[in-house]
This record gives structure tokens, sequence and C-alpha cells, in this order.
């Protein structure tokens, strides 16, 4: 039988791992990490779990509230850190919000599946 700590320690790791899982350049909300982590309704449980990480450990800045806005205070130490750190990957925020259409992680899912492949490029030595 498993104990409450194996299960949270389980729920924990599956929402590190959802977050090291988002590409570089894109952002997610706290309620998108929880269902990928197979948590749905659990948004309150990544922002704890990103509280408890080490800095360096977790891409955080690429989390964010479900309306694309950053969740530290504007104009604090943290939310100027995670502007930096998104602008740094090309990620506009404006007035303290990402355009999540523009730059959330997988949004667009029928782009995903039905998009024409990208066509392969010719080495220039070959044209």
């Amino acid at each position: 039988m498993k104990s409450a700590h194996d299960t949270s320690t389980a729920a924990h790791d599956a929402i590190r791992a959802a977050i090291a899982g988002i590409p570089q350049g894109s952002v997610a909300s706290y309620g998108e990490i929880a269902r990928r982590a197979g948590l749905p309704g659990r948004a309150r449980l990544v922002g704890r779990v990103l509280g408890e990480a080490d800095g360096g450990e977790l891409p955080w800045q690429r989390v964010l509230r479900s309306d694309g806005r950053i969740a530290f205070p504007p104009g604090s130490r943290a939310f100027r850190e995670q502007v930096r750190r998104l602008a740094g990957e090309g990620v506009l925020v404006r007035n303290g919000r990402v355009d999540l259409a523009a730059f959330g992680w997988e949004r667009d899912i029928d782009r995903l599946l039905w998009a024409p492949a990208p066509r392969p490029r010719m080495p220039k030595a070959a044209q």
C-alpha cells in the first residue's frame, strides 16, 4: 500500500517533469502543468512545488497564470527576473503578460496535428 508521502512525491515528480518539458521560448499556465502531470485541478500544487524548488533546477520562468500574467507582484525583484529570463528566450512580456496564443506551449493542437511538415533544407554546397 502506498503511503501519502509516496503519492505526494510522485505528484511532485510529475509536476517537475512537466515543467522541465516546457521548451525554451514557450510558456504554460499552472493549470496546464497540473493537467500534463496528471493532476487536473491542482494548479496551486504546481505553485507550491515551484516555491520549494531550487531556483536553477527548473525553468520556473516559463510558468504563468492562466491569463498569461506573471504571478509575482509587478516591479518586484522576482517579477523583473522572470521578465528578463523570458525576454532572453525570445518571449515578449507586455504589461506583465505573455500572449499565450503566440507563446503558449502546444496551444494550437490543430496546427500541430495537421500543418505540413517543414521541408528539409538543401545544404548550400548541393544547391
